[in-house]
Formats: structure tokens, sequence, C-alpha cells
């Protein structure tokens, strides 16, 4: 069986978008396999998202890209994971399902290091819960 492939955009692909991908990645190997990128990218990985990943046993290697190398490129499904790339790709050049989930910006959370990590493992785990609820929920419509 030919994994399915999800595109999820952000903003900056250094925190929530990178997150999604690591997750869907490794909670789906072989039903799903995801790709990110930014609308703007910020051209790093935020070192908390990696942290926040690490803590659950996700070893992730990703690297902050453009959405414009994506163009062409089919994807079953392009999931906007903030309300600016949902804004600055209203319409997807390329095939494929948009589907739109909001969460928060972690990396503008201000406080303390630990409150900035508690930010972050509150977005991770949001992401895991809603992102892999929709790809199930694709994977049975489909079946």
């Amino acid at each position: 069986m030919v994994p399915k492939s999800i595109l999820i955009l952000c903003t900056g692909n250094s925190a929530r978008s990178q997150m999604a991908e690591a997750i869907v990645n490794h909670d789906l190997t072989g039903r799903w396999k995801a790709s990110s990128a930014g609308t703007h990218p910020a051209g790093y990985v935020h070192p908390m998202a990696l942290q926040a990943l690490e803590e659950i046993g996700i070893h992730h290697k990703g690297t902050s890209k453009s959405v414009d190398q994506f163009r062409g490129v089919p994807f079953d499904l392009v999931l906007t994971v903030c309300d600016d790339a949902a804004e600055n790709c209203p319409v997807w050049l390329g095939p494929g399902k948009k589907v739109h989930i909001s969460f928060p910006d972690p990396a503008k959370v201000q406080g303390s290091q630990e409150e900035i990590l508690a930010a972050f493992r509150h977005v991770r785990d949001e992401i895991r819960q809603q992102v892999i609820a929709l790809l199930e929920q694709e994977t049975e419509q489909v079946s």
C-alpha cells in the first residue's frame, strides 16, 4: 500500500508545521507521508519544538522550507495549521483537499523558559490529537 501524502503549511515552518510533520511521520508510518513548508520560512526549526518532540520519543531533523518548493506536487491533503498560512494560501495551487486547523504559535509565548516549553508541549499534544484524528478519519473515508 502506498502511503497517502500530506503537506502541512504554516507561516515560518519552524514550530507547528514541523511538529505536525514529525508526529504524522512517526505515528502513521506507512499510511501517511508528511512534508511541511512555510509561506515565509524562518530558515530554522525552533529548538523548543525539537525538544518537545524528543520528550515523546520523536527525533526530528527537519528543515524550514518554502511552500514554493511544493508547487505542482500532488498531495492527498494540504493542511494549514496557522491562521496566517490559511489566509496567505487561500487557494492551494496544486491537487489535494485543503483543510485548516488553527493552533496557537508557541514561539510567541512570553515568560520563563519553562512557561514557553509548556506552550510547545501543549501545542504538540493538540497537534498529535487533532491531526492524527483527522488523518485517521480521511483514511477511513477512502477505505
